[in-house]
């Protein structure tokens, strides 16, 4: 992996380093103000839905593989527990947690399923919920003959009397 020049970690020393997101990597330019506030320094982000936005925006489409904590932030943006992406990717809640961690790396396929998932929730497609319940209910199926039946519109599978 190659390291960003210095004049780049210089550049960031002067911008606000904004680590609630859980990236370690992010640093605001604009789009905040700084009060004292009783002797404590409270920072405040102007339209912060845009700026995790535009931070998933990011992973999604300029980055290689998702370390751990990206795919967290785009998980927690998704409102989805451990539990419910794992279902949902046909693995346990603790793969998920490992990942995150960056005690294991999650492979290619993964990566990119959780973004497709992301790009779905984010541009408001009713489905991905749904397929998201239908891809953890996947592994509860039991292996039933399948009878497919021939229609004036094509193929089908005959639903169950």
């Amino acid at each position: 992996m190659k390291n960003p020049p210095a004049s780049e970690y210089a550049e960031c020393l002067s911008k606000h380093h904004y680590t609630e997101c859980g990236l370690d990597n992010v640093f605001l330019a604009s789009g905040y103000t700084v009060e004292s506030i009783g002797g404590r320094e409270v920072v405040t982000i102007h339209n912060v839905d845009a700026l995790h936005d535009a931070i998933a925006d990011d992973i999604i489409r300029n980055r290689p593989l998702m370390n751990g904590h990206e795919a967290r932030f785009l998980r927690v943006e998704m409102d989805l527990s451990q539990q419910m992406l794992g279902q949902a990717l046909g693995v346990d809640a603790q793969t998920v947690a490992r990942w995150e961690k960056g005690q294991t790396r999650m492979s290619g396929p993964v990566d990119r399923i959780i973004r497709l998932l992301y790009l779905g929730n984010r541009d408001g497609d009713p489905q991905i919920k749904h397929l998201i319940g239908r891809l953890a209910g996947l592994d509860e199926l039991d292996d039933h003959p399948r009878i497919f039946e021939k229609s004036p519109n094509g193929w089908r599978l005959r639903q169950a009397a």
